[in-house]
């Protein structure tokens, strides 16, 4: 896996706003769940369990069938799936506006096609798997709004697709850079999209990964 970090498509005196619109937040200990596919799920994870207010985050796949719902078959390229990860949320700590938001800032290119850096195939997409109707209007509001912002050189290539189910990967696969901090591949790319979010977010850090950003 190499889904490189560029931030050659981003305009640097234009940064990310806030969503416009958002999910309002629900009742007190209520939680609730995003699946976003960004390239490696091995990045996405890593950057999505620095933020405050998230539970939980499962690497998988979305977008295809429970029978190719494996690494071997999704790695092919020939299946609907995407490497995703599933996000477990409090959202009275962390809406849904802001994850979109650390998806689009820091976690990937959301203007590469069917790739990430190196990474090319289907699988390596930019997707939004949205469960709910309010998921499919904040979501596709916002890239709206960031195209009309100019954030990016390229047009946003994001597909906003319906959650039909979200597949778990093979355990060897869920915490990887948490649990290999030394593999290259780790030290390289996914901590430097985790040095990125600790630099651009650390008001939604966790506060070991707060504490770790201070200067």
């Amino acid at each position: 896996m190499y889904c490189e970090l560029r931030d050659s498509n981003r305009k640097a005196a234009r940064p990310i706003p806030d969503p416009e619109i958002d999910i309002p937040a629900p009742a007190a200990g209520r939680e609730a769940t995003a699946v976003l596919a960004g390239g490696c799920f091995w990045c996405t994870e890593a950057v999505f369990q620095a933020l405050d207010g998230v539970r939980e985050v499962i690497s998988g796949y979305a977008g295809g069938t429970a029978a190719t719902a494996d690494y071997r078959t999704v790695c092919s390229g020939l299946t609907d799936h995407a490497e995703a990860v599933l996000v477990r949320y409090d959202p009275s700590r962390i809406r849904y506006g802001q994850l979109l938001k650390v998806f689009f800032a820091a976690a990937h290119d959301p203007t590469q096609v069917d790739r990430q850096g190196n990474d090319r195939g289907r699988q390596y997409r930019s997707a939004i798997f949205a469960a709910t109707a309010g998921e499919n209007e904040v979501a596709a509001s916002y890239i709206r709004q960031l195209d009309a912002a100019g954030v990016f050189k390229a047009p946003i290539a994001t597909r906003i697709e319906p959650l039909v189910a979200f597949f778990p990967a093979e355990a060897y696969h869920q915490d990887y850079a948490e649990r290999n901090p030394d593999q290259p591949y780790v030290a390289t790319v996914a901590q430097a999209k985790v040095e990125k979010l600790r630099t651009t977010f650390p008001e939604h850090l966790k506060t070991n990964d707060r504490e770790q950003a201070q200067p």
